[in-house]
């Protein structure tokens, strides 16, 4: 068989399914006609869609999502049941393994197993994935489904980081998020492992964790940690204590004098002529510059309604 009677026979299937309604979608089966051919008008088939068993899916061991709550899989495991799968997964092949390895949708396949169905419908990606690729993947699905715990977010947008070389700036631009966002994500990296563990089992406000950031000793951040969590402090406050902190202002003449005057000012000013002054008692580099800037929209942000979007 020649070589392209060869990819004819392989790939033809798909080629036929992509063209869409105006021809046929398998061999020996005519276009549609009439009534049928309007309602298929504009319509191509779904490509690369399989209906799979739940036992050949396997999880992406570097999916950045590592905890699901119990309660959440026992109400979709019931709703799966009852109201079917609304929504494939995502998944690719894995030669070595001989498994579907998840790309996104870990939370229907577990509650499909819970739920003791025995497939899943799934969609393949197209092509060879990069592991960076994969990463990007699941993080969008996430973060715009808000599956990811607070440091679990904070641990990929690293990842993703580092693998693409991208600033914070660039991170938030790909994702389709605030930068404050992606800034406040990575300052909870700063703390010491047991505050993140605080963050992590709700005990601390990733708010008021991101506030605690800004103080440089983690002696300190442990401390104030432990006094935000003992008293139930709000990021309002918890701002304050850490202000009181390590806002020691020195004032007067002699040793020292001088010490408690704000560094100069930083003035930008937009196209539209709006000046913008950031003045701090230190001074600020470009990138701390970035993190107040990016504090203050994620403040303006938290003004403006927002809705919530169901995870699956």
């Amino acid at each position: 068989m020649k070589s392209g009677d060869a990819l004819r026979a392989r790939f033809g299937g798909n080629m036929r399914e992509s063209v869409g309604a105006d021809a046929p979608a398998f061999p020996g089966i005519p276009a549609p006609a009439g009534a049928e051919a309007e309602r298929l008008k504009g319509v191509s088939s779904l490509k690369r869609a399989f209906l799979i068993p739940v036992d050949r899916i396997v999880s992406d061991p570097e999916q950045p999502r590592r905890e699901f709550d119990p309660e959440g899989l026992r109400e979709l495991a019931e709703s799966l049941k009852t109201r079917g799968q609304l929504q494939p997964v995502r998944v690719r092949w894995d030669e070595p393994s001989g498994n579907w390895v998840l790309i996104s949708g870990e939370r229907r396949w577990r509650a499909a197993a819970l739920a003791g169905l025995p497939s899943l419908q799934a969609v393949e990606a197209k092509g060879t994935l990069t592991p960076d690729e994969i990463l990007e993947d699941q993080l969008v699905e996430n973060c715009l489904r808000e599956d990811l715990k607070p440091i679990e977010q904070a641990r990929a947008f690293k990842a993703l980081m580092d693998v693409r070389g991208w600033s914070h700036r660039q991170l938030a631009e790909q994702l389709h998020i605030a930068p404050s966002a992606v800034s406040q994500a990575l300052a909870l990296l700063r703390l010491p492992d047991a505050v993140q563990e605080s963050v992590e089992v709700g005990n601390l406000a990733p708010s008021a964790a991101y506030e605690l950031s800004k103080v440089n000793d983690p002696e300190n951040q442990a401390r104030l940690a432990a006094q935000v969590v003992a008293e139930g402090l709000s990021r309002a406050e918890t701002a304050e204590v850490v202000r009181r902190a390590s806002g020691r202002t020195i004032t007067g003449k002699g040793r020292g004098a001088g010490k408690g005057r704000k560094a100069k000012p930083h003035v930008f000013r937009t196209k539209a002529g709006t000046r913008v002054t950031v003045e701090s008692r230190k001074a600020l580099d470009n990138e701390s510059i970035l993190a107040e800037l990016a504090e203050v929209m994620d403040q303006i942000q938290a003004m403006r309604p927002s809705g919530d979007q169901a995870a699956a």
